[in-house]
């Protein structure tokens, strides 16, 4: 997916731009090392949701499964900036199960993408709900954004919080998930 030899050539025409030299010793690997970072951190492109939850067990019953506090780190499409949290998935199956960790690389597939945060939360709820067939599904994103914190307002500290759901959420799910949620 990645053309790294774009990626060098664009990164030594950025050191160009800042006034360096791209040949001094300490940039003059920057490109190739650049290149090798935006191929393992835009790898999402070259994966699919769908691939790591086709397979689910029998659990026999429909009671909520909250998967919390899974860690990601993404890239803002806007100012190429990371943006990173937690990302929380509860559902409600229907029977059947995914492994938990299925649901970690389902957040690794979008988040492993340029991205705005909303359809980042939107793409994962969509996901588990295709894929797993579950009753309901209610995912929400917490994120600090570099373009926000180290930039333009300069408000570090300062968290995103988006939501999506699909599927049948009763409001007394929402709010046991947010409450776990918040005492973290």
């Amino acid at each position: 997916m990645i053309d790294k030899e774009k990626v060098k050539q664009a990164v030594r025409l950025l050191i160009e731009a800042f006034g360096e030299d791209p040949e001094r010793e300490g940039l003059i690997d920057t490109p190739a090392r650049a290149a090798a970072l935006y191929e393992e951190v835009l790898k999402g492109y070259a994966d699919s949701a769908a691939r790591h939850l086709k397979k689910t067990f029998e659990c026999g019953g429909n009671e909520l499964v909250l998967e919390r506090n899974i860690k990601f780190y993404s890239l803002c499409e806007h100012h190429l900036l990371p943006f990173f949290g937690k990302v929380h998935i509860a559902y409600i199956p229907d029977g059947r199960v995914v492994g938990l960790s299925k649901l970690a690389r389902t957040v690794e597939v979008f988040a492993r993408r340029l991205q705005l945060q909303e359809r980042m939360t939107k793409q994962i709820a969509e996901a588990v709900f295709s894929e797993l067939k579950p009753r309901g599904v209610l995912v929400v994103v917490e994120a600090e954004h570099l373009c926000i914190s180290m930039r333009g307002v300069k408000k570090s500290e300062s968290r995103t919080v988006s939501a999506a759901s699909a599927g049948e959420v009763p409001d007394s799910v929402k709010a046991f998930v947010l409450g776990k949620i918040k005492a973290v």
